[in-house]
């Protein structure tokens, strides 16, 4: 397992929070994942194996979000 902190744009309240929260820990190979406001990032425990850092980038654009 492997820890990587993406920083994110586009979040404005709890709710986006929230749902990046889900679509992250509904990703495979993702153990945990853990998103604040501030600072605008999400923090995933992750496999690279399975769920490699661009795959989770993916994830949060997909959601609606920007990864820096």
């Amino acid at each position: 397992m492997e820890t990587t902190r993406i920083p994110v744009d586009g979040m404005t309240c709890q709710g986006c929070v929230n749902s990046l929260t889900r679509a992250l820990q509904g990703t495979p190979g993702v153990k945990s994942a853990t998103v604040t406001l501030t600072p605008a990032q999400a923090s995933i425990e992750h496999d690279p194996a399975i769920a490699p850092a661009d795959r989770l980038r993916s994830v949060i654009a997909d959601a609606g979000f920007e990864a820096r």
